[in-house]
């Protein structure tokens, strides 16, 4: 490659990153309209909150579901690698941050709210704060560079690992969220409620 061609890649890789930057950046904007709070109602901000069932949930820097954050990376770069074939690494990026902050709103809407707390073990869960969120998108981000480097069987053992792991310590993970937003069933619902 010529130094050109090096330079001409190097923009392009920035402008791509520029624009990863701005959709988390909008993310963001848009959740402060929706009068999500900044950080937790408690005043503080904590790198580790490991109490599920608690008004810190979803608030702080991390959590227990941020091991399904990073397995949206490795997912969205899987889809990314697939739909986006020879392309640089930072669009297939933003396209995986788009995904990622797209649900980030989603999740936070008054419609997901209400359905995990009558559909899941959630009965208190009021959304995330701006902080978490943002903080869900940049793991996922992690974890989709992870995917980028490592190999496919790393990533498949670290995911199923994350689903195993969260699932024994709090009764949750990807897996049982997804089940229990879109086909709620009585049965994992009362053992959730058992930890």
């Amino acid at each position: 490659m010529t130094a050109l061609g090096a330079a001409e890649r190097a923009r392009n890789q920035t402008f791509w990153f520029i624009a990863c930057l701005a959709v988390l950046l909008a993310q963001i904007v848009a959740e402060y309209l929706m009068g999500r709070t900044l950080i937790c109602t408690c005043g503080y901000v904590k790198l580790w909150e490991g109490t599920v069932n608690s008004s810190g949930n979803s608030q702080h820097i991390s959590d227990w579901y941020t091991p399904s954050h990073i397995i949206h990376g490795f997912v969205f770069y899987g889809l990314a690698h697939l739909v986006l074939r020879g392309k640089p690494i930072a669009m297939k990026l933003l396209l995986a941050v788009v995904i990622e902050s797209g649900w980030e709103l989603l999740e936070n809407s008054p419609i997901i709210i209400d359905r995990y707390r009558t559909a899941t073990i959630s009965l208190d869960y009021y959304g995330d704060s701006i902080l978490n969120s943002a903080m869900d998108t940049v793991f996922m981000a992690l974890g989709f560079f992870f995917a980028w480097r490592a190999p496919v069987w790393l990533t498949v053992t670290l995911a199923i690992f994350f689903e195993l792991f969260t699932g024994y310590m709090i009764r949750d993970n990807l897996t049982l969220n997804v089940l229990m937003l879109v086909w709620p069933l009585e049965a994992v619902k009362t053992w959730q409620g058992g930890a």
